[in-house]
């Protein structure tokens, strides 16, 4: 470990690594509880009755939302990003994150109001889609613009290991529910709860940033010339080849993150047979890989370099894809927990060095907005349609053609991953 001053050892950089990784395990948590309630309560409590393939696929039309609203978030924070500073807009953003997610606990089912209930319920998705449009890019400036020389990946990876912290704490409080109370307890109210202890994470969150200060590089922007007037406008037309390209870079960790939780979760659920608790607990078990991969993948690319490691994992993830029909749909609970711990394992790979290579593919003035749209609209194409793309291949097909979704998803990143090569490294 490096001295006291380097690496992660000073007192400021722990702060500035807690701040990174605080925030987007919220991210995670609120947006993984929203996915597991997508699979598993707001099928029959916020739709007419019908099939369950119908209900599940509606439920994953209001999951798809929040995709949406990302890239216009990562727009709107983007901007204040950029002309106002990091610190600021990651409150902003978390505090508009945090405030959409609390309030789905209060809504009514369809059963109370109609038509209302998941209109309401896109509303809110919306408002959790446009907060957490302006996290992950802030997030992960704050960490590698920061990061002391041959240390950005390693402090690049702290927010994605926000990433396996949420998803344990949102899937663990939902099995500890589902376990503690009645079925029939749960759908009615305990769902709920979930949605109510975030209000807890995203105080933890707003304490640890209101406690540390501006980035570096946004400092020396300040100094050396006045902020872009319409950073956007400036990423488009000076940056549109990055841009494009870091887009399909970010498709393949969105695509094998969402089919091996939320798609699996219903899947697993209803057509494999599996009862929630015993689901929920093979995927909390195989979520530790993630957080493995993405401690590999962060050394790997400071050895290396991110674009590299993240070619790799493309590489990895068209063969977790081949074999997804054979070990998901095998009947057995070992094969099944394996290949969610493969996929996973390789999401670290595609996901952990992003943020170090997102950024460095900006320079500091537009750095907040292009690697937040980028992030997101990769989110779209790879993790907006995906649970609901899914579940239209696997009713006509089996896993077999869902899997091959996935293979498509990592060749697209590698494709973009192909003609990018970082330009900024301060």
């Amino acid at each position: 470990m490096a001295s006291s001053q380097t690496g992660a050892g000073s007192a400021s950089n722990r702060r500035v690594l807690a701040a990174s990784l605080v925030g987007t395990a919220v991210e995670f948590y609120d947006f993984y509880i929203y996915a597991t309630a997508a699979s598993l309560v707001f099928p029959h409590l916020f739709f007419p009755k019908s099939s369950d393939s119908a209900q599940l696929l509606q439920s994953y039309a209001t999951f798809a939302v929040a995709f949406f609203a990302r890239p216009v978030g990562a727009a709107f924070f983007g901007h204040f990003g950029d002309r106002v500073g990091r610190k600021s807009t990651l409150v902003a953003s978390l505090m508009m994150m945090g405030a959409s997610t609390l309030l789905i606990a209060f809504l009514p089912t369809y059963a109370m109001v109609g038509w209302v209930a998941p209109a309401l319920l896109c509303l809110l998705r919306f408002g959790q889609g446009f907060g957490l449009g302006g996290e992950w890019g802030g997030a992960a400036l704050l960490a590698v613009e920061n990061a002391p020389p041959g240390w950005r990946a390693r402090f690049g990876m702290f927010p994605q290991l926000g990433a396996p912290v949420g998803f344990i704490a949102a899937n663990g409080l939902f099995l500890i529910l589902g376990a503690a109370m009645p079925a029939d307890d749960f759908l009615t109210w305990g769902w709920r709860l979930p949605f109510l202890a975030s209000a807890i994470l995203v105080g933890l969150g707003l304490w640890v940033r209101l406690r540390i200060g501006e980035t570096p590089a946004f400092q020396k922007v300040l100094e050396e010339a006045e902020p872009s007037h319409v950073p956007m406008a400036e990423v488009v037309r000076r940056h549109g080849g990055a841009l494009l390209g870091g887009t399909f870079a970010v498709v393949a960790c969105f695509a094998i993150f969402y089919l091996s939780t939320a798609f699996a979760l219903g899947y697993g659920t209803t057509t494999l047979g599996y009862s929630r608790e015993t689901f929920l607990a093979v995927q909390l078990g195989a979520i530790l890989f993630l957080a493995v991969g993405i401690l590999a993948a962060g050394w790997w690319s400071d050895i290396a370099n991110p674009r590299r490691v993240l070619m790799v994992g493309c590489v990895g993830t068209v063969a977790v894809g081949a074999v997804m029909g054979a070990m998901m749909g095998a009947g057995s609970l070992v094969l099944i927990w394996l290949w969610l711990s493969l996929a996973l394992l390789m999401m670290g790979f595609v996901y952990g060095p992003l943020g170090a290579f997102l950024p460095s593919l900006f320079p500091p003035r537009v750095r907040y907005t292009g690697a937040s749209i980028a992030f997101n609209v990769g989110g779209i194409i790879g993790g907006g349609l995906a649970p609901m793309a899914a579940q239209l291949l696997a009713d006509r097909g089996g896993l077999a053609p869902v899997g091959l979704y996935l293979a498509a998803a990592a060749l697209l990143s590698f494709v973009g991953l192909i003609a990018l090569k970082p330009r900024y490294a301060e």
